[in-house]
């Protein structure tokens, strides 16, 4: 790591990102797999249909930016939320996020 610079920085699609602390890349670790389950119920798809739509998705990238703070939503409303963005092309975040 270079001198001054907080946390690593990594090249992701051609971006830099701040790879996240561990506390909360074990957070995601958590909390992915129930949204997955809620993805599947609500689209009656299979989980790898599931993994495509979320890690393809403009939610799934801001849900790894921790400042972002959607981790502390329930996996129901970032379900809802995903819906919203196929269904639209649109990202709201509720108010509480």
């Amino acid at each position: 790591m270079r001198p001054g610079m907080p946390t690593p920085l990594h090249q992701v699609r051609n971006k830099y990102v701040q790879t996240p602390n561990p506390q909360f890349k074990s957070t995601l670790q958590m909390l992915i797999p129930l949204v997955i389950k809620e993805i599947t119920k609500s689209r009656d798809i299979n989980e790898k249909e599931a993994f495509e739509l979320l890690y393809s998705s403009k939610l799934y990238a801001v849900l790894e930016v921790e400042a972002a703070k959607l981790w502390h939503l329930s996996q129901l409303t970032l379900a809802n939320l995903l819906d919203e963005e196929l269904e639209t092309g649109k990202l709201t975040f509720p108010e509480e996020a």
